[in-house]
């Protein structure tokens, strides 16, 4: 037994020898590596994660509706930032490669060609959302008795999209360069004024005025104004490798910038995949009423604290995979990838046991109204299931992300979550008379087709081939 845990873990054991281009460091070292890149980000996304329960707990103070009505405003919000997103990969992708090279010039010119398209996209999209922001709430399902609360959140999130578009992006770039604790401090920040400042909004303390959904509306947008403040001050460290310069040129660039695009457009088709997937998905689930998406929302957080997890070791993954293309080490590159994912098992399967144990306890957070608990507490099983596949496929996938292979990540995506998702949440839900219950079986399907198809792209190795 001792000696398998040995080979499955030990980094000797992860590379062929017709791999390997160089000296490779010790097994403890490899894992050092990858736990002082990741604990930063996964400690990031743990917090944001656990300040998002506690938010939920304060709304859910107003009622099942109240959660209901925040809830239905992520995607919508999600498919706006599909594009920002996009081209967040494409711009850790390269930076990663550029300070693999050590290429400073280079990577400093793709931030700043970079924050310039984000402004406009970001203005635009914003625009766009605030002129529809009602039609695109129905379209997910948002019924009267929610309809007003959603929007008037959803349009002040609107009103900030521009600060929270260019901070995340200023994050994917200091990531590539292998800097994940500028994200962790503005990050952590801006939840903690979030979550002081729903305190004072949400019901009304201490003089404050109880604006409720509108009170934590407002609280979320001053976090992400602050939090775009750290981010970029960041870039003003004189001692920094990446850094913003009096005289930098900020006249378009469009050899960088179609650079960054050519790499995004795997990663837009990715992000367009997932969102119209997600959208179909929740769609399915609003149609089965608003105390079942209630259930659905309190259970989501507990699989993207999962999500957060993976996410953050994937963020180290990214930028160790793409710095050591650049610098020419393939076999350090798949090293790094395999070794990240060893991490996410460990952890994948000690949530799991978590949230089957204590699954009642958990939901009890959040509600007491029985039917969310009888209900919540069968998916929570599904939950803890879904766990054992996620992370591991999160963190593949950004390793892969990290290699530039975007468009594979993006025919997955199309496939799994695009395609059969949804046709498995209506039939589980509707045919199969299983409700609730069924849309969350579709989405651990979803997950283990989605770690299928990762973990074989990336055991061929034909990522290590690609140029950025």
């Amino acid at each position: 037994m001792v000696a398998l845990v040995s080979r499955f873990f030990g980094c000797s054991k992860m590379i062929k020898k017709e791999q390997i281009v160089g000296d490779i460091p010790s097994t403890s070292r490899l894992y050092k590596d990858v736990f002082g890149l990741a604990w930063p980000s996964a400690l990031e996304r743990i917090l944001v994660s656990l300040v998002g329960a506690v938010d939920t707990m304060m709304v859910g103070g107003l009622g099942p509706l109240a959660i209901a009505s925040i809830g239905i405003t992520q995607q919508p919000t999600f498919i706006l930032l599909a594009i920002i997103f996009s081209l967040n990969v494409g711009v850790l992708s390269i930076v990663a490669r550029r300070c693999g090279e050590k290429d400073f010039e280079a990577a400093n010119k793709v931030i700043r060609q970079s924050i310039l398209l984000i402004i406009i996209l970001s203005i635009i999209l914003s625009m766009i959302g605030l002129c529809f922001s009602k039609d695109l709430l129905i379209l997910m399902g948002a019924t009267p008795d929610v309809i007003d609360d959603a929007n008037n959140y959803f349009r002040i999130i609107l009103c900030g999209f521009i600060f929270n578009c260019v901070g995340i992006n200023i994050n994917a770039a200091l990531r590539g360069a292998g800097n994940t604790k500028i994200s962790m401090v503005s990050n952590i920040t801006a939840n903690l004024i979030n979550l002081c400042l729903n305190f004072l909004l949400i019901e009304g303390h201490f003089g404050a005025p109880a604006l409720g959904v509108v009170g934590a509306g407002i609280a979320t947008i001053t976090g992400q104004f602050v939090a775009f403040l750290i981010s970029l001050s960041s870039l003003f460290n004189k001692n920094g490798d990446l850094r913003i310069k009096k005289g930098d040129s900020w006249k378009p660039d469009f050899g960088v910038l179609k650079n960054v695009i050519k790499i995004s457009a795997g990663a837009f088709v990715d992000q367009i995949c997932l969102r119209l997937g997600f959208l179909m998905y929740v769609r399915v689930i609003t149609s089965l009423g608003m105390m079942a998406y209630a259930t659905h929302q309190i259970c989501c957080i507990f699989t993207n604290f999962s999500y957060s997890v993976g996410e953050g070791i994937s963020i180290a993954a990214s930028s160790l995979v793409g710095r050591n293309l650049g610098a020419k080490r393939p076999d350090l590159s798949i090293i790094y990838g395999k070794v990240s994912e060893r991490i996410g098992i460990i952890i994948s399967i000690t949530l799991c046991i978590i949230y089957f144990t204590f699954r009642e306890n958990l939901l009890l957070l959040f509600t007491q109204e029985a039917e969310v608990l009888a209900l919540g507490s069968v998916v929570m099983i599904v939950v803890s299931m879904a766990n054992i596949f996620q992370i591991p496929q999160v963190i593949l996938s950004g390793s892969l992300r990290g290699a530039g292979d975007t468009k594979y990540i993006a025919t997955v995506s199309f496939i799994s979550v695009m395609v059969l998702r949804p046709i498995f949440t209506f039939t589980y839900c509707y045919p199969l008379g299983l409700g609730l219950i069924g849309a969350w079986v579709a989405m651990l399907t979803d997950q283990i087709i989605r770690l299928i198809a990762t973990y074989i792209r990336f055991s061929k190795g034909v990522w290590v081939k690609i140029n950025v």
